[in-house]
C-alpha cells in the first residue's frame, strides 16, 4: 500500500509539474501552429517518403497549440504516407544501462512499461499505428509504412544497435534521416550503430562484460536480451556528456563543412537535419584518423575540421 502511495504521489508531482511548465511556456514562449511546424520541417529538409530518426527537446519548439499531438502529426504530414517516424522510447528503470543490468527481478513488457524519455516520446507511445522494438533498455518506437520491419527483430540482435536493430534497418532505408529539433550534437543514439557496426575494430572498447536482460513479448514468451554497458570512465569523456561541448561543437562544424548538416528553425528551436548514411560514412572517416565520440581536446586539435 506505502509503494502505491508513494507512486501515485510521484505521478501527481509530475502531472503538476508539467502543468506548471506548460502554463509558464504559454505566458512566455512564442507560440507556433501544427501547420507552422510543418512548413518549417519542409523548409529544413523533410520530404515525403523520408524516414526520421527523431531526438528533440519539446520546450525548445516554443508554446506548440496542440501540444505534443501536434508536434507529432506535423512529422506526419510532412514525411507522408510512404515515410516513417522513428523516436527513442527507452525505458531504464535502474537509470542507466549498468545499474538496469544488475535489477535481478527486472523483465520489460511492452504492455505495461512506459518511457523515460520525456513528453513527445510519451505521447508517441499513445499514437495510432505506432509500433514499439521489444528491447529491455533502448526500446525503439515507431510510425510509418516500415514500422513492422524496423521494429520486429530488436530482441534478437547481437547488440541494442546491432544487425536486426531498428538502427541498423534505418540506415538501410533510403531516404533516412537523423533530425535533431532544439538539441546539439550530443545527445544522438546513431553514433552508436558505429560502434556496433566495427566491434572489435573500432579505436577505443568501449564496454563493459555483456549481460542478460529479460524481455516478455505479447505470447507471454521470455526473452534474454544481450545488453552492453559503457565503461564509465569513457562515458564521462563522450559526446553527450555536459562537460563535452568542445566535441558537441567540432562534429558539428565538421559535418557543416562537409557540407551534410543542414540548419533551419522549427518553431523556436535551432535544429539540424543529416542523411543517416551520409552521416555514417563520415563517422567511418572520423574514427580512421582517430576521431570518435570519446575523442580528447587533444585529438581534436590535431585534426582540423574538414580535412
Amino acid at each position: 500500500m506505502l509503494s502505491y502511495l508513494k507512486k501515485q504521489l510521484k505521478q501527481l508531482l509530475k502531472h503538476y509539474q508539467r502543468q506548471q511548465s506548460a502554463n509558464e511556456l504559454k505566458s512566455q514562449a512564442p507560440h507556433v501552429s501544427q501547420q507552422q511546424l510543418t512548413q518549417q520541417l519542409r523548409a529544413l529538409g523533410v520530404q515525403p517518403g523520408d524516414s526520421i530518426f527523431l531526438h528533440s527537446s519539446l520546450k525548445s519548439l516554443g508554446y506548440v497549440e496542440g501540444g505534443p499531438a501536434a508536434v507529432i502529426a506535423s512529422l506526419q504530414t510532412a514525411v507522408g504516407p510512404d515515410g516513417n517516424i522513428l523516436l527513442p522510447t527507452y525505458y531504464l528503470p535502474g537509470g542507466t544501462i549498468d545499474n538496469t543490468c544488475k535489477l535481478t527481478d527486472y523483465c520489460f513488457d511492452l504492455r505495461i512499461h512506459g518511457t523515460h524519455m520525456g513528453r513527445l516520446p510519451e505521447a508517441f507511445l499513445a499514437t495510432n499505428g505506432v509500433h514499439r522494438s521489444l528491447h529491455p533498455t533502448h526500446s525503439v518506437s515507431v510510425w510509418g509504412k516500415d514500422a513492422r520491419f524496423l521494429t520486429e527483430a530488436h530482441h534478437k540482435a547481437p547488440s541494442v544497435f546491432g544487425e536486426g536493430s531498428p538502427w541498423q534497418r534505418f540506415a538501410t532505408l533510403p531516404q533516412a534521416k537523423v533530425l535533431g529539433l532544439g538539441i546539439s550534437m550530443g545527445p544522438v543514439t546513431f553514433y552508436h550503430l558505429l560502434e556496433d557496426t566495427m566491434g572489435a575494430q573500432f579505436p577505443l572498447p568501449v564496454w563493459q562484460p555483456e549481460c542478460l536482460l529479460r524481455c516478455i513479448d505479447d505470447q507471454d514468451k521470455v526473452w534474454q536480451v544481450p545488453v552492453r554497458p559503457y565503461d564509465k570512465a569513457l562515458a564521462a569523456m563522450r559526446i553527450d556528456h555536459p562537460s563535452r561541448g568542445d566535441l558537441q561543437q567540432y562534429m558539428k562544424d565538421e559535418l557543416i563543412a562537409c557540407g551534410l548538416l543542414q540548419q533551419g528553425q522549427v518553431g523556436a528551436a535551432s535544429c539540424w537535419l543529416i542523411g543517416a548514411q551520409d552521416f555514417y560514412r563520415q563517422l567511418e572517416k572520423l574514427a580512421a584518423d582517430g576521431i570518435t565520440i570519446y575523442a580528447t581536446p587533444e585529438q581534436l586539435q590535431q585534426r582540423p575540421v574538414g580535412r
